[in-house]
């Protein structure tokens, strides 16, 4: 099974392209994410990450290929039949409404009688440790604040599905750092599917259960934040997600477990954990994260030592 497979799909993304003219947005995109995971669609600007998002919230048609949600084909159904909702980055609070009416606009038209729409706030206001703010109005609150009153909105509809756009790009660092754990608190809580995209390499390896890096309007790699980190399915990939020194190198030879690969840039011969369909002669590229290396003033008994040159410690 590829890392983009899981079994009983919550979601399931089929071949979906989408065009704006002859720009292509999205190409060809396959995908599942399963039921009451926090997935994150990571990418630089320009991706197709938020047209993948619209696309899933119903706001685009796709050009081409089906998405399915819960089973059901969305192909014909309109954004406000379907299981989903959407908070946006700019958290779209009504400014004359108080925090209480603000997360309870969606539900005027559920039904709902008004003491169950009463409840149904409340207890979104205790979801997000709100309810002591219920009365004021969005200027009075600190971004933060901000950012999980539109949360509590978007989940008190209830939800099968939760898309956030950007939701922590407009609150500076110390509080993205809390609003994150807030976020994977109250996915866990809820149980609701959040798909969240992101250009922020940090927030999505902090947040989510699995990783979709998107360049150029393709999946490049899926995967848990570990698994992209340390086995980077490309160039692209490794050199996206953090820090890493990047060699080239040439295959030497394959035996007992161990792949011999040739970088003059280290000035000798590697040996690395063999990797099936490569053979002498073939061109690689030899990734090595910071961490990885280690400096001795003596060369040490082991593999993989090179000599070298401090040049620079800043």
């Amino acid at each position: 099974m590829s890392q983009s497979a899981v079994p009983d799909p919550f979601i399931r993304i089929e071949g979906v392209t989408k065009t704006f003219g002859t720009f292509k947005a999205v190409d060809n995109v396959s995908l599942d994410i399963g039921k009451g995971e926090l997935f994150a669609l990571l990418g630089g600007s320009g991706c197709g990450k938020t047209t993948l998002l619209r696309m899933l919230a119903g706001f685009e048609r796709p050009t081409a290929g089906r998405i399915f949600i819960d089973g059901q084909d969305m192909a014909d159904i309109a954004p406000y039949d379907r299981p989903v909702n959407m908070m946006f980055q700019s958290y779209a609070l009504f400014p004359h409404m108080s925090v209480e009416k603000n997360v309870g606009y969606g539900l005027k038209h559920e039904p709902m009688s008004a003491a169950q729409r009463k409840e149904r706030v409340a207890q979104m206001l205790d979801l997000v440790q709100l309810s002591e703010l219920a009365g004021r109005k969005p200027h009075q609150l600190s971004g933060g604040q901000r950012q999980r009153v539109a949360l509590a909105r978007a989940l008190a509809k209830q939800p099968k599905l939760l898309l956030l756009d950007e939701p922590l790009g407009a609150l500076d660092k110390k509080l993205r750092e809390h609003a994150q754990f807030e976020i994977m608190n109250i996915q866990e809580q809820t149980g609701t599917t959040f798909v969240v995209v992101t250009h922020d390499q940090e927030e999505a390896m902090t947040l989510a259960s699995r990783i979709a890096v998107m360049d150029q309007g393709v999946i490049r790699q899926v995967g848990t934040p570990n698994d992209i980190y340390e086995y980077p399915a490309s160039k692209f990939v490794a050199g996206f997600i953090g820090s890493i020194n990047m060699f080239d190198a040439t295959v030497t030879g394959q035996a007992n477990g161990t792949l011999s690969v040739d970088v003059p840039g280290l000035g000798g011969t590697a040996g690395l954990t063999a990797v099936e369909g490569l053979k002498p002669g073939d061109r690689v590229t030899l990734a090595v994260r910071p961490e990885k290396i280690a400096i001795s003033r003596v060369k040490p008994d082991t593999a993989n030592a090179f000599p070298g040159k401090v040049r620079d410690l800043g």
